[in-house]
């Protein structure tokens, strides 16, 4: 009986079984970091747009406040009710003249650091 002899054709093919498996499953790798990557990205710019609009609201509500007639110490109040209101944890609050400045955190889902922020709000110059 002969034995037949296998071609480098034949032999390339036998050894290439398996590398598209390898190749789509290094694709799906990298596709769900870069999927990961963006959400905790995504995460911490929603933090941040949440802690201006706080910071924002608030400020405005304690200038607002100031216009009605309170004292600094009760407009910073205001202040930083609304922005508690509003899903912040206000870290400060400061009354010059009549421009309140308060500062605000905002936790990011899945970012390691609170979002900061500083609203400002005064009469017009």
């Amino acid at each position: 009986m002969r034995r037949r002899t296998a071609t480098a054709q034949e032999v390339t093919r036998r050894d290439d079984r398996g590398a598209a498996t390898v190749l789509l499953v290094s694709v799906v790798a990298v596709v769900l970091a870069l999927t990961a990557g963006g959400l905790v990205l995504v995460s911490a710019v929603v933090a941040s747009h949440h802690a201006r609009l706080a910071a924002d609201l608030g400020s405005l509500a304690g200038a607002s406040a100031i216009q009605d007639g309170l004292s600094p110490v009760q407009a910073c109040g205001v202040a930083q009710q609304v922005a508690h209101t509003n899903g912040a944890a206000p870290q400060g609050c400061t009354v010059t003249g009549e421009d309140l400045d308060l500062r605000v955190t905002v936790r990011a889902a899945l970012w390691p650091e609170p979002a900061v922020a500083r609203g400002r709000a005064g009469p017009r110059r």
